[in-house]
């Protein structure tokens, strides 16, 4: 896979799994850079004004205390303690790879998978699902959007980080895997049982929608463009059906971003620049303190940069997704109907250590054109439409109908 310009990629990893969302500089492997500033000891890397006895005094005591001590293994302390460091910056994101999880990392993002199909993610230390992607396992054992996971097969999920998660929750295709889910409408958990699968999620479906709202007729002007992801080929998949749309009776978009976890910052630029003047901000990435903002802008041809356009989101939008949608309602004022979405909106890169470990850290977040941050809090719709229990047992789709609505008054 040709890896471009950051990917969104919001590792829950497809849980695949699969996972296309937090931002993922992936190509700036990196060996940490010597001399370090402040740094006494350059083999040890002790900042000064830092004591390590502590942690060498709690070393020494195990050593001579553990009653088990033929199953000490001092290269898996190492790995311990630099795990535990990592998890004191509460940032399910940032973690640390030992050899064999890092090597895994590389081989999920280069090729294919088999899990579940649905993204994960992390909110207030508590496990969730983000979106189970069209047509997979996950899906079709009816888990949604905010979903939270109280347990994998019997493991509590309190103190697992999303990656430790994912671990858990992958494995060979026909092999089943127990998820005790809650949601809020429930009175209590439930186990759900799911079997695992290859996970081949399509990139976008598109239709002409009847004139009460239903899909599937070709007597309106509305069309229903469903984005499921942003992955490589997203981009030219969008640019064949624009062709195709630009030749249709369709003069007004509904852009469906519902349950989009995220991908490729490029592909959404892309797409983005469809909608957008050229040079027209897409997004910020703001790296803190560290160096100067970096502004990635519309580039493309702004075929529909006139036509009414209305955007669909919920809770299992994200990263990538949230991108878009904060670029044309910033940018063009387009309405967001639905529900507050996941709020992922952080870019990570792999730094390699010694030995083959790794660690993934979090080092910019994303901004919408107007500087508003996107990260832990999400983009509120402009018209909030909360589908019910009763929604999903009938079928009905009221978020899709109010955008229906909406755009009909539109010219």
């Amino acid at each position: 896979m040709n890896f471009k310009k950051p990917l969104i990629l919001f590792f829950a990893i497809l849980l695949i799994a699969a996972g296309f969302g937090s931002g993922f500089y992936f190509g700036k492997l990196q060996i940490p850079p010597s001399p370090i500033e402040g740094v006494i000891n350059q083999e040890l890397g002790k900042p000064e004004g830092v004591d390590f006895s502590l942690f060498w005094d709690a070393w020494r005591k195990l050593d001579e205390q553990f009653v088990n001590h033929q199953k000490l293994d001092f290269q898996k302390m190492i790995y311990g303690a630099i795990s535990g460091m990592v998890k004191s910056f509460d940032d399910p994101y940032t973690v640390f790879f030992n050899p064999e999880q890092g090597k895994k990392f590389v081989e999920d993002v280069k090729g294919s998978f088999e899990g579940i199909g649905a993204e994960i993610g992390q909110r207030k230390g508590q496990l969730l699902i983000i979106a189970p992607l069209e047509g997979t396992p996950a899906q079709k054992a009816g888990l949604r959007p905010g979903d939270k996971i109280i347990k994998i097969n019997e493991k509590i999920t309190t103190d697992l980080t999303v990656d430790e998660a994912v671990n858990l929750i992958r494995g060979p295709k026909g092999t089943d895997v127990t998820l005790t889910i809650f949601r809020d409408e429930w009175v209590e958990s439930k186990d759900i049982t799911i079997t695992r699968a290859t996970i081949e999620v399509p990139s976008l479906k598109w239709e002409l929608l009847v004139s009460t709202g239903e899909a599937g007729g070709k007597d309106s002007d509305i069309v229903h463009i469903k984005l499921y992801h942003f992955s490589e080929k997203a981009s030219s998949d969008f640019k064949k059906a624009a062709a195709e749309i630009l030749k249709s009776q369709a003069k007004k978009i509904i852009l469906d971003l519902r349950g989009n976890p995220g991908g490729y910052l490029e592909i959404s630029q892309d797409i983005a620049s469809w909608f957008l003047e050229k040079g027209q901000i897409v997004a910020i990435e703001d790296f803190g303190l560290k160096s100067e903002k970096e502004e990635f802008r519309a580039n493309g041809n702004a075929k529909f940069l006139e036509w009414p356009l209305v955007i669909l989101i919920n809770q299992g939008s994200a990263s990538a997704s949230e991108i878009l949608a904060g670029a044309l309602r910033d940018n063009r004022g387009v309405k967001l109907i639905g529900e507050k979405t996941f709020g992922k909106g952080s870019v990570q890169e792999l730094a390699e250590l010694k030995g083959g470990s790794s660690l993934k850290i979090t080092v910019a977040k994303w901004l919408t054109p107007k500087g508003v941050s996107i990260n832990e809090q999400g983009l509120e719709p402009d018209i909030k439409i909360e589908m019910t229990e009763k929604d999903f047992e009938e079928g009905k789709d009221s978020q899709l109908d109010k955008a229906v609505e909406v755009i009909k008054e539109m010219r």
